[in-house]
């Protein structure tokens, strides 16, 4: 990966377009918006019909990334509140094999949302979108990093990583090598129930 994909010219580790310049709040009331596609003619447009949840930077190789970003930002919000309004034939999954199923653009490649169809799994019922695919501001921002260490599985330099936490951490995104504590403590509990072993949460 190189040092102008990861840095700006004054050395400052870019992270993502959404959050190197600070990261606005969410709008009160905020009740949603369209995500469209990269695509100058017939864009796939999806509907959001609320607030998003958990949004985060992540640094796994399966999340779609903007040019020149070197973590992707994705959000979750309810499956029935994710409507796909135009050009949804553009669409199709970028990689069957995973657990999230990201439905991207065929033409442009950007990923409009990731579903997951296993009823077991602690996200089922979750889609995954990027806020960032929208004009509209308001968005509730991104709140943690996610998966620093896989940005390595990208090309990037390891000697570079602490600079990169560093940076996340003085952009108030606190970073993880897997998901936020409460997060992985809502997977946790999950399985804890599958299993019988917790009834109350």
């Amino acid at each position: 990966m190189s040092n102008d994909i990861s840095s700006d010219a004054g050395g400052q580790i870019k992270i993502h377009p959404a959050v190197d310049n600070g990261i606005p709040p969410a709008a009160p009331n905020f009740s949603g918006g369209t995500l469209t596609c990269r695509c100058a003619t017939d864009p796939v447009t999806v509907e959001l019909a609320s607030q998003v949840a958990h949004n985060h930077v992540c640094g796994c190789t399966k999340c779609w990334k903007p040019a020149g970003a070197l973590f992707s930002q994705v959000a979750v919000v309810g499956r029935d509140k994710v409507t796909v309004t135009a050009n949804a034939d553009k669409l199709a999954i970028a990689d069957t094999s995973a657990t999230i199923q990201r439905y991207a653009c065929r033409d442009c490649g950007v990923h409009m949302y990731g579903r997951i169809e296993n009823t077991a799994h602690p996200f089922h019922g979750l889609d995954f979108v990027h806020t960032e695919l929208s004009r509209e501001s308001g968005w509730a921002p991104p709140e943690f990093a996610a998966f620093v260490s896989s940005i390595i599985e990208s090309g990037f330099p390891p000697s570079k990583m602490g600079a990169v936490r560093a940076r996340l951490t003085e952009l108030g995104l606190p970073p993880y090598d897997a998901l936020s504590p409460a997060l992985m403590d809502a997977i946790s509990t999950h399985v804890a129930k599958a299993r019988g072993v917790l009834q109350e949460a």
